[in-house]
């Protein structure tokens, strides 16, 4: 019997729905296990908490390196998707203080990551150049905004603020994310003008 008309594509486009949905329910499980667990978690455990099978894991992400990546990636680009809004519904000055502090929860919660994109992997070459065409655009689109209104001092760019922050959140005996927050804290404090300091 010749199957009935449209079945197939309809039937495709519910396959791409549940392909994708699959993979976002992977990505946020990996995120999850990655910052409690580390990148070893076991496949096995990232899919139960996906609710998926192991198969569907890996035809997804065939390699490990394959799922850490693409964590990396969407939570870079949900960090630099938030200036836009945050430089919608805020004061310029608030709007990067804000960002500021994502960008740094960011950083923070991926410690344990530090060790496999360090591992030599040539699957992580590209990262780094990802996380800076993503993220330094939209600092420096905050940081002109709040230099435009007086708020901070003129001569930082986004490569000062993105590098600092990453080095107070590397991780050091003892600390944990809320003492990177504090630190990040201090050092927004010092972008402010003298006038927006006194004000």
């Amino acid at each position: 019997m010749d199957p009935a008309p449209n079945s197939s594509p309809a039937r495709q486009r519910r396959q791409r729905v549940d392909a994708q949905r699959n993979v976002g329910s992977l990505l946020e499980a990996a995120k999850t296990a990655f910052a409690t667990s580390g990148v070893d978690t076991p496949a096995k455990e990232i899919a139960t908490r996906a609710g998926v099978g192991v198969g569907t894991l890996y035809r997804h992400f065939p390699r490990r390196s394959d799922l850490v990546v693409a964590v990396l990636e969407r939570e870079i680009d949900a960090c630099a998707d938030a200036g836009p809004a945050l430089i919608a519904a805020h004061p310029p000055a608030a709007a990067l203080s804000q960002w500021l502090h994502r960008y740094t929860a960011f950083v923070a919660t991926k410690r344990g990551l530090a060790t496999a994109l360090h591992s030599g992997d040539p699957a992580f070459d590209a990262l780094p150049g990802y996380f800076w065409s993503r993220l330094g655009p939209v600092l420096t689109e905050l940081l002109d905004a709040a230099t435009a209104a007086g708020a901070i001092r003129p001569d930082v760019s986004a490569n000062d603020l993105l590098t600092a922050v990453a080095l107070l959140c590397h991780p050091a005996p003892d600390t944990d994310p809320e003492f990177s927050q504090r630190m990040v804290g201090l050092l927004v404090d010092g972008l402010w003008s003298e006038p927006a300091r006194a004000g």
